[in-house]
């Protein structure tokens, strides 16, 4: 298999686990210029053909996710929601382990 293909299905497979909605918790990112913080929590937009996920960060920030790069946690829907009308973000509880990807 080429690196196209294995690019190709990695974000096919990436748009299935984490479809337009989906909330994640960022645990790190890779990023030594300008991460979003450790815990910050968003709703991906979007999952590019290279298998990022496009990301609107609570904070407002827009910076994508590189599985396999960046640490992160998807979080259930009813604890989103009750991080965002609370400022008590920590009873989040995680959908599955933490996740990092190699591709």
């Amino acid at each position: 298999m080429n690196e196209f293909e294995r690019m190709r299905r990695a974000a096919e497979t990436n748009k299935r686990l984490y479809p337009p909605g989906t909330r994640i918790q960022l645990i790190h990112m890779n990023d030594p210029y300008s991460p979003v913080e450790p815990l910050t929590t968003g709703t991906v937009i979007d999952v590019d053909d290279a298998g990022s996920l496009l990301m609107k960060w609570d904070n407002g920030r827009t910076l994508s996710v590189i599985p396999g790069e960046d640490a992160f946690r998807k979080i259930a829907q009813e604890a989103a929601q009750s991080a965002a009308e609370s400022s008590e973000s920590e009873a989040e509880e995680p959908v599955e382990e933490s996740t990092t990807m190699n591709m």
